[in-house]
């Protein structure tokens, strides 16, 4: 097995079955996506509202102080560097400039312009931008000179107010030359703290929490209707008198209930008017077939009056099995579940003890499924007599394939045609070579069995097995229970 075989595998054993499940887990990932890329769309804005303030605030402000400083006695100086200093940005006094080089990209010769402007004649700015392009701590490479971190001020030239700022990621450094060969150092930091993410997964979990709750809550006024309909037509498949189903829910669920429930009336009409049809007229063809075989007693010809009054008797065992056929369908047999391992048992005991060779191999399981027990076990019975009439003995088994009950009748019989598998189950259809009058019935047997089987929900089949005999294979649903 290759590893994208078993990674589909894995997704498909992960991947929801439930439609509400399903759409929220879709709905999740599309916010997480959305929020993933608002985050990579906008990772810049910080930087741009850093140069905005810089452009409108800071810089104006270094250059004031600088002018101010050039006017200050010494021992004021130091009070108002402390009182200009806050808790982003930090004013300070040194020997060496903390930009040693000015700045060389783009934005950083803008903003060394615009403050150029304000300085007086002989004074020089150096601005450094260090903060990385993308959000969050700069990342420095440890061969660039030109760029240097407060950190990098030799610690008895650090002011006492740069504690404020020492443990965030740098942004801005700027140096404003003095007259007296002195600097006017500015760090700042204007970045958020390390939590500032956290606000944004708070968001996330309560969107994510809102979306599951609604959602949740939506689909389940549309589900709910749409498992009573399943569960409906599940049953109304195995034939089990059902009411109609109130509809209920959404628009279109509510239409779609409405349309299943006219389907089920004209199915159930439709098979009630076919079946009481097929009754009369097996009911009116009695006085037909016994007024024909009175007047062939007349006959005069011993020959000709024999098969006329065995061709009779032939019609009448099949208008016989007919109406009996349509008077089962009539009756409405309450649907329960059933054990089929003990059918099957009672089946075989009473073909032992007519003295026919009939055995049941015991499944590994209870195997239980809902069904109209007397129905069944006609049909049942119907697939062992003919395997015992034709192949003499019987072996039956019955085991859970892929969520279904799977009954397998055996013979030791001489099969039948390829070409026949199909044929044998139409009404009347008989196979002359090996179904005789004499051993044979009238060839109502494996279609009653189909019917019956069908109406349970289930599916019959037959083949001819490789070492001799026939096998019939019976399917039948176990319910959504299982």
């Amino acid at each position: 097995m290759t590893l994208s075989t078993r990674l589909r595998k894995i997704a498909a054993a992960l991947w929801p079955g439930t439609l509400a499940s399903q759409l929220i887990v879709l709905l999740l990932v599309a916010i997480v996506v959305a929020q993933a890329l608002s985050l990579w769309i906008f990772h810049d804005e910080r930087r741009i509202a850093l140069v905005a303030a810089a452009r409108d605030n800071l810089l104006s402000r270094a250059v004031a102080l600088a002018g101010l400083m050039e006017d200050t006695p010494p021992d004021l100086q130091e009070r108002i560097l402390v009182a200009s200093s806050s808790r982003f940005a930090v004013f300070w006094l040194g020997d060496t400039p903390l930009a040693p080089t000015p700045g060389s990209s783009r934005i950083e010769h803008r903003l060394q312009g615009y403050m150029a402007k304000d300085l007086k004649p002989g004074q020089a700015v150096h601005l450094n931008i260090l903060a990385d392009e993308k959000r969050g701590p700069p990342r420095r490479k440890d061969d660039d000179d030109d760029k240097r971190s407060w950190r990098d001020v030799p610690r008895p030239e650090r002011p006492k107010n740069l504690h404020r700022i020492m443990n965030k990621p740098e942004d801005l450094s700027i140096s404003i030359s003095m007259n007296d060969g002195r600097w006017l150092n500015v760090a700042t930091s204007y970045r958020p703290p390390a939590g500032a993410f956290l606000p944004l997964l708070v968001q996330l979990a309560l969107t994510a929490l809102l979306v599951v709750l609604i959602v949740g809550l939506a689909l389940r006024r549309v589900t709910r209707p749409l498992k009573d309909l399943s569960v409906r037509a599940e049953k109304f498949g195995r034939g089990e008198e059902q009411e109609p189903l109130t509809p209920s829910g959404p628009r279109e669920v509510r239409a779609l209930t409405t349309a299943f429930n006219d389907m089920q009336d004209r199915l159930t009409r439709f098979v009630k008017d076919r079946t009481r049809m097929l009754a009369a007229i097996s009911h009116d063809l009695r006085t037909p077939i016994t007024s024909l075989r009175l007047r062939a007693e007349f006959i005069d010809d011993d020959e000709n009056r024999e098969k006329v009054i065995e061709t009779l008797d032939e019609m009448a065992a099949m208008t016989e099995a007919a109406l009996r056929f349509a008077k089962d369908e009539a009756q409405a047999e309450k649907a329960e579940n059933a054990d089929l391992g003990a059918i099957l048992e009672a089946l075989a005991g009473d073909q032992q003890d007519l003295g026919h060779e009939c055995t049941v191999v015991e499944s590994s399981e209870r195997i239980v499924l809902p069904c109209r027990p007397m129905a069944l076990r006609r049909a049942l019975r119907n697939l062992i007599e003919n395997g015992i009439r034709y192949g003499e003995a019987v072996t039956v088994s019955a085991e859970i394939e892929d969520h279904e009950a799977v009954i397998r009748v055996r013979d030791k019989g001489p099969g039948i045609p390829a070409d026949r598998l199909k044929d044998v189950f139409e009404p009347f259809v008989r196979l002359e070579e090996s179904r005789s009058e004499e051993t044979g019935g009238i060839g109502l047997g494996l279609a009653i069995t189909r019917s019956i089987i069908h109406a349970h929900g289930g599916r019959i089949s037959l083949t001819n097995r490789p070492e001799g005999g026939l096998e019939a294979v019976v399917r039948l649903p176990l319910g959504a229970g299982r």
